[in-house]
């Protein structure tokens, strides 16, 4: 559960607040001045929310599995598929997970900023400090599944307030669900890259490896921690999204520069704003310490000194990513939505590489990888291979 924790919480960041605020926004646009048609195109939103559930299990299952019964980390099995390809992963990876917390760190701020008025940089060193602080600690592995646990069911719960409050209308957006009036292949490439895509989908799977759990005799373990941290993660993006569509059904306005602070606020007035502060104090804090602590596991590779002094390096990682914020300033929403867009072109290359992997017997030894697995797999590589080309030929197409 603590590595189901450390993935659902690595996945539910400020990008990931952001992502999914702004894109339930973005669909209810496309209706123009007509009400009704806003609100169906916006409970849309929860079919892209289902399509990307359904990739993200079957992306995960494969590559749990795989890395905990060969016991080796995804850029050992990947260098040992084809050889180079796991440092280039390890570089895409590690590279990703900066980008991504130099983000998380200025929602850490944010969320200081909102709950107490403090500055957006002096949240920032604090909340560095506290993530080193978990990362002090001589069980460091069992004082990060803690955290995570701890926060995850607060956001869980304060999210859950914010629905109840904002009435989201529920039937149509069960409907909508399985029934919607439009599909957005960008949209869907970008959830799922903000779930399972670059360094988080490895996060939970490098945890189980570094705790021992490996081998066949673990997989019950690991199917239950890979399900457990979509369904987490599945249940959090459903709340913001019912909790958005309540306002956008209520005729309030979701602003583009702080999309899902305008909805805790629009849904519960100021109490509403403060719940939004610790909410994205929470999702930031641990998003830093998933991707600091993933990063650094895909580095292990490059030097032995970087595993002997493995805490030393994530703390490292975590005051570098601090200091570029404080150079660079507060990370936008569109560089949000970019990051978990770019982590899902990364996706279908990783998955691909653990999928050849699990039929080389040097490295899964004598375990047979289910061929329904395998199949599912490679279409969750061809579905997000499209969806990725689809996006890149719109951008192209938009701006050309």
């Amino acid at each position: 559960m603590g590595a189901a924790f450390l993935m659902a919480t690595s996945a539910v960041g400020p990008g990931f607040l952001t992502q999914t605020t702004k894109f339930t926004n973005d669909l209810a646009k496309e209706g123009g001045g007509n009400f009704d048609l806003q609100v169906k195109l916006a409970a849309s939103f929860g079919f892209v929310i289902l399509i990307s559930v359904i990739l993200d299990i079957f992306a995960q299952i494969n590559i749990w599995r795989v890395l905990t019964v060969s016991g080796k980390r995804g850029q050992d099995v990947a260098n040992e598929t084809v050889p180079g390809s796991g440092f280039l992963l390890a570089a895409l990876i590690a590279f990703g997970g900066l980008v991504f917390n130099i983000g998380n760190i200025a929602g850490c701020g944010l969320g200081f900023n909102v709950l107490f008025g403090l500055p957006v940089y002096y949240g920032a060193v604090i909340s560095a400090v506290v993530a080193i602080l978990v990362f002090s600690f001589k069980e460091a592995g069992k004082a990060m599944d803690l955290f995570v646990k701890i926060l995850g069911v607060v956001m869980l719960g304060l999210i859950f307030y914010v629905v109840f409050t904002s009435q989201p209308p529920l039937g149509e957006a069960v409907l909508r669900t399985f029934y919607p009036l439009t599909i957005s292949p960008t949209m869907i490439v970008t959830l799922v890259g903000g779930t399972v895509g670059g360094y988080i989908t490895f996060a939970g799977a490098h945890r189980l490896i570094d705790a021992g759990i490996t081998g066949q005799e673990s997989l019950s373990k690991v199917n239950k921690g890979a399900i457990s941290g979509i369904i987490l993660t599945a249940m959090i993006r459903f709340l913001l999204f019912l909790a958005a569509l309540g306002v956008i059904a209520l005729g309030m306005t979701i602003t583009p520069d702080n999309p899902p602070a305008s909805v805790f606020q629009n849904a519960a007035g100021s109490f509403g704003y403060r719940i939004f502060g610790i909410v994205m104090w929470a999702a930031a804090i641990t998003s830093v310490v998933g991707a600091a602590y993933t990063s650094v596991s895909f580095l292990k590779t490059f030097h032995a000194q970087i595993e002997a002094k493995n805490n030393f390096v994530i703390i490292g990682f975590i005051v570098i990513s601090t200091i570029i914020f404080l150079l660079l300033g507060q990370t936008p929403v569109t560089v949000l939505v970019l990051a978990g867009t770019i982590n899902g072109f990364i996706l279908p290359v990783g998955l691909a590489l653990i999928l050849i992997a699990s039929r080389k017997k040097k490295i899964v030894g004598e375990y047979t990888h289910p061929l329904w697995i395998q199949i599912a797999g490679w279409l969750v590589v061809l579905i997000m291979f499209g969806f990725s080309v689809s996006t890149l030929y719109g951008f192209f197409t938009k701006n050309s």
